[in-house]
């Protein structure tokens, strides 16, 4: 009887051997494919064109207006398009689980295939209507006859904005239409027959039930609008600067490598910070 408590003690370090000698390749693939390449940027932020090893690269960029103005725009694009894309996702959430209407059900299959369209589909979209010679300004020439139409606003913030708000609502909906379908309709006719109306309903019971999908939603929103390139890039090019686009124009542009290195680790370390908060929220929401 005694042999097979002393049989098992025998196999536990070897269970562990194994589960190390597996977890081997997953890890070295990641500390080559990931973490080596994040370890030469870091390291080449520290290492001026001159040769040696500085902080001189950081005092520069921190000194600059360009940097403080990016960082800036960044923010704020990032929490404009969170917060609008929080309430148009959930009116149209609302809208599709309790507003009975024929495709309600393909409209909510339809936001599962469209989180998986790339960015610059919607921002082209929006230069075919919005564009200087776009759809829109088209028909305002037409009928009016003069030289240029009046929507002139993509190249500008609230281009980026609007784009960002029309391609991450979708990321603010999936929960959310989960969120409802677990909502217990008892609670909602209850309060219709005590004579609750529709705002106060949502209000009262729908919101608080919404909540943790809300915060999760918005959390990942907020991180994928900080880090978000493409739409700045075919939008905004001409008037506005992030984060990504100034480690863009850095390398690429300039060939101030340094430069570039250091925008990119405060990227990151603000991106892994915002990362770790939806990490967070997502648990305590169960999402």
């Amino acid at each position: 009887m005694g042999g097979a408590p002393n049989a098992l003690r025998n196999d536990c370090p070897q269970r562990q051997r194994a589960r190390y000698f597996w977890a081997l390749p997953p890890v070295a693939l990641l500390a080559l494919f990931f973490l080596y390449p994040l370890a030469l940027v870091v390291q080449q932020s520290f290492r001026p064109d001159t040769g040696g090893t500085s902080v001189k690269a950081y005092a520069d960029v921190f000194a600059s207006s360009a940097f403080r103005e990016a960082l800036w725009t960044t923010v704020w694009l990032a929490v404009a398009a969170t917060v609008g894309c929080l309430v148009l996702g959930f009116v149209l959430a609302l809208v599709i689980a309790f507003v009975p209407f024929p495709g309600a059900k393909a409209v909510a299959r339809f936001i599962d295939v469209f989180l998986s369209f790339p960015s610059f589909l919607i921002t082209l979209a929006l230069l075919f209507v919005y564009g200087t010679v776009g759809m829109a300004n088209g028909a305002w020439t037409d009928v009016t006859g003069a030289a240029e139409g009046p929507f002139q606003f993509l190249t500008t913030p609230w281009g980026v904005l609007l784009a960002e708000i029309t391609y991450f609502t979708p990321f603010v909906m999936r929960p959310l239409l989960a969120a409802f379908s677990q909502l217990d309709t008892g609670q909602l006719e209850a309060a219709g027959s005590l004579g609750a109306r529709a705002p106060r309903i949502v209000r009262q019971v729908v919101l608080p039930e919404a909540l943790p999908a809300l915060a999760a939603g918005g959390s990942l929103v907020l991180v994928l609008c900080l880090n978000e390139f493409g739409i700045v890039l075919f939008t905004g090019a001409k008037g506005v600067t992030t984060l990504p686009t100034l480690v863009y124009g850095k390398a690429i542009l300039e060939s101030d490598y340094p430069g570039a290195c250091v925008v990119a680790v405060v990227n990151v370390l603000i991106s892994v910070g915002l990362y770790g908060l939806y990490r967070v929220v997502s648990r305590r929401a169960g999402a």
